[in-house]
């Protein structure tokens, strides 16, 4: 699938960073227990740079000292960012469930992830989209001391 020019810039690093600034709490989908996996070493990271990550994911209780949620529609607080580590066209689905909240500002697919309807369906439901980015590579790139 090609990725199309977004309505807004997410090459910017200027909304990238504001992404970022804004956020506070983050929704990992798909966050593995396994250490080794790129979705548990990416949650470490922005749980280590302050970020209250929420971590959904089909089993398990606990993931990196934070309670598990089956699905985005449980987590009772907040959500500023969805940072999705599944298959490319799970984020149809997650894309409504994010709308459904009504809380999410930002919409991100990983490196590796892209899905050009859902994306363009975030931006027109008002959030900031993101796909075929890391947020840990990114975070690092803008942020570094």
């Amino acid at each position: 699938m090609e990725c199309q020019m977004p309505t807004i810039n997410t090459n910017d690093d200027k909304v990238i960073k504001e992404i970022f600034e804004s956020c506070k709490n983050i929704a990992i989908v798909g966050l593995s227990p396994d250490e080794s996996k790129a979705s548990n070493m990416v949650a470490k990271y922005l749980q280590s740079c302050g970020y209250k990550i929420i971590p959904i994911y089909p089993k398990e209780d606990i993931i990196l000292g934070e309670k598990v949620y089956r699905t985005l529609a449980e987590i009772p607080e907040r959500v500023d960012m969805v940072d999705m580590f599944r298959k490319p066209s799970f984020a149809d689905a997650l894309v409504e469930e994010a709308k459904q909240r009504g809380d999410v500002k930002s919409f991100w697919l990983q490196l590796g992830i892209v899905n050009d309807e859902a994306f363009k369906k975030a931006v027109d439901y008002g959030m900031v989209a993101v796909q075929n980015k890391c947020t840990k590579i990114e975070h690092k790139r803008l942020f570094a001391k």
